[in-house]
C-alpha cells in the first residue's frame, strides 16, 4: 500500500483556508497513491468552540473529501468537527475513492482540555476493509489507551491522527512504537505543526512505524508531504514466524 502523510500548520477555525492548503498539497502528488492521511480537526485546529466550525455529513468538507478522493482515485482520512442530532463529534472520516464514507467518533475525549464537556464520545471501534487491508482508525488521545486499540480483529494498519502538543512529543513517539510492537501492526501517526490560538505549540513528528517498531518514516518536524510504502505480505509472514499475537490476552470491555 502506498500512503501519503500530510503535515502542516493549521489556520485557526478557518475551514476554507485549511481545505485550500491541503488541496494544494494533495494536487501536488503526482504518483499513484492508495491512502492520504490528514491530521486531527484538520479544518479548524483543536478547538473547544465547535459551534464556530461544525459541519454536517452533507457539508462542504465532506463533499470536498469525496471530490478529491474520486479525482485522485485514493482514499482520504482525517478528523473534523461534525454536528449530528444536536451533538458535536470529533469524527474521523474514511472516504473511499468511490465517495463511500465510513467513520469513527473519537472515544477518548481529552479531559485536560475539556473536550468531554463539548463533544460526545464515540463507543464503537471501526475496522475499515480497503484494498485487502484491515485498517483501524483512531484519534489523538486514543493513543494512550492500549486496551481499546488491542489487535483482537487481526487488523493490519493502525492510523492515529492528532493535535499532539510539543510538550509531550516523547510520549507520542514512544506510544506509536509501542502500539506497533504490541499489536504487530503497521502504525501511521499524523500530527500538525505550528501554534494554535491557545498558545499551544506543535512540532509534528508525523511518522510511519512497521510491525516490529522500526521506522519507515522517521518523525518529521517540517511541514510537508511524506510517502510510505507498506508490505502486507511481509507483515503476515513475520506474524506467522514469531506467533506473538497467538499469546495475546483476551480483554473484555464492559459497556462496549
Amino acid at each position: 500500500m502506498q500512503l501519503i502523510l500530510i503535515q502542516g500548520s493549521l489556520f485557526w477555525e478557518d475551514p476554507k483556508a485549511n481545505r485550500n492548503y491541503f488541496e494544494a498539497q494533495i494536487n501536488g502528488i503526482n504518483s499513484a497513491i492508495d491512502l492520504i492521511v490528514l491530521p486531527e480537526m484538520f479544518t479548524s485546529g483543536f478547538t473547544m468552540n465547535p459551534k464556530a466550525v461544525a459541519e454536517t455529513m452533507q457539508g462542504e468538507t465532506v463533499l470536498w473529501m469525496q471530490s478529491l478522493a474520486k479525482a485522485k482515485n485514493s482514499a482520504i482520512t482525517g478528523s473534523l468537527v461534525i454536528e449530528e442530532n444536536s451533538n458535536f463529534y470529533n469524527r474521523m472520516l474514511f472516504v473511499f475513492p468511490s465517495g463511500e464514507i465510513q467513520y469513527y467518533n473519537k472515544r477518548h475525549l481529552f479531559t485536560l482540555a475539556g473536550e468531554d464537556k463539548v463533544y460526545k464520545a464515540g463507543s464503537q471501534k471501526l475496522i475499515v476493509d480497503y484494498l485487502g487491508w484491515k485498517i483501524c482508525p483512531f484519534v489523538c488521545y486514543d493513543l494512550r489507551f492500549p486496551v481499546f486499540s488491542r489487535n483482537v480483529e487481526d487488523y493490519d494498519l493502525l492510523l492515529y491522527v492528532a493535535s499532539w502538543p510539543k510538550t509531550r512529543t516523547n510520549a507520542w513517539d514512544a506510544l506509536l512504537k509501542a502500539r506497533a510492537i504490541e499489536n504487530m501492526s503497521y502504525v501511521i501517526g499524523v500530527n500538525r505543526t505550528g501554534e494554535d490560538a491557545n498558545g499551544h505549540a506543535y512540532i509534528g513528528h508525523s511518522q510511519a512505524v512497521d510491525f516490529l517498531g522500526d521506522y519507515i518514516i522517521e518523525p518529521q518536524e517540517k511541514d510537508g508531504v511524506f510517502k510510505a510504502e507498506l508490505n502486507k505480505e511481509k507483515m503476515l509472514q513475520t506474524r506467522q514466524k514469531l506467533g506473538f499475537l497467538n499469546d495475546r490476552d483476551p480483554f473484555f470491555m464492559e459497556g462496549l
